[in-house]
């Protein structure tokens, strides 16, 4: 199972780390605080020395009721720190989190080598044609509405199938276009309660008959700190244990803001099951 990354095959067989930075002011974690070009730089520097293959850059927060930014602010925010990161890093694999098309299309001119999309396409319909054309990997992952109004829509009959048949008809459009390499993300806490996020997470190896890579983004989530009633800060223990259970459900990217603990846990998953 490989994915190709700007001519580099990508082999997922053994799981890999996509390290988490945050250019946004109001992300629920670390919104703000890599300010400036020394802070963004450091960071990405520990990401890749700690493990990471992929560095996701996102410049609008995706979190529940998140604040609306423009499309030309989103730009301005983004294109700056790829041009900073690839100056310094010139081998990196940037991942975008990005749900327009726009942003996407100029991030992978100036270098992107992935687009994450929350909404895997709906929330822009140039989305997977601007894919296609460049031919990069797509994540895209499972959420119902955008991120202001996700919460209000938690209703299902049967959650997994539901999601089982959302994908296959993202994918087989996302295949209609021509795209290639497509991974998916379940989206843990968009359009899921708590209970729903666990749900999904016992079931994930059902996932795999998508015969796609899985990506899990757990990392320092509500399903995590809400459960244990403390606090995003306090929340890396348990993102470990969560990232522990998708490796032995398949997961083939660990999507996550502490590098170094996910990729010690992929290391130990390795050795257990080699």
């Amino acid at each position: 199972m490989t994915i190709n990354c700007k001519g580099h095959l990508i082999d997922l067989e053994i799981p890999k780390v996509m390290g988490i930075l945050n250019v946004t002011p109001n992300s629920f974690f670390d919104g703000g605080k890599y300010k400036n070009e020394s802070e963004i730089l450091s960071q990405v520097e520990k990401m890749l020395s700690d493990g990471a293959t992929f560095i996701d850059v996102g410049a609008y927060s995706s979190k529940p009721n998140a604040e609306f930014v423009s499309e030309s602010e989103e730009i301005d925010r983004i294109v700056p720190v790829i041009d900073l990161i690839l100056n310094r890093f010139p081998d990196a694999f940037l991942s975008i989190d990005t749900f327009r098309s726009e942003v996407a299309k100029i991030a992978i001119e100036n270098g992107a080598a992935i687009i994450n999309d929350v909404s895997a396409g709906k929330l822009d319909d140039k989305m997977f044609e601007t894919v296609a054309k460049y031919n990069v990997p797509y994540i895209m992952m499972h959420m119902r509405g955008t991120p202001q109004t996700m919460q209000t829509m938690t209703e299902y009959e049967d959650i997994v199938k539901e999601m089982l048949f959302y994908f296959s008809e993202r994918v087989s459009m996302a295949r209609s276009f021509g795209i290639n390499d497509l991974i998916i993300d379940t989206g843990f806490g968009f359009a899921k309660t708590l209970a729903q996020n666990y749900e999904v997470l016992r079931k994930l190896e059902l996932f795999q008959m998508l015969d796609l890579p899985i990506l899990t983004g757990v990392s320092r989530k509500s399903m995590i700190y809400k459960l244990l009633e403390n606090s995003p800060a306090e929340a890396l223990n348990g993102t470990t244990v969560l990232n522990t259970i998708a490796l032995t459900k398949g997961a083939k990217i660990l999507r996550v803001h502490d590098v170094k603990e996910a990729f010690e846990a992929i290391q130990i998953w390795n050795q257990f099951v080699d």
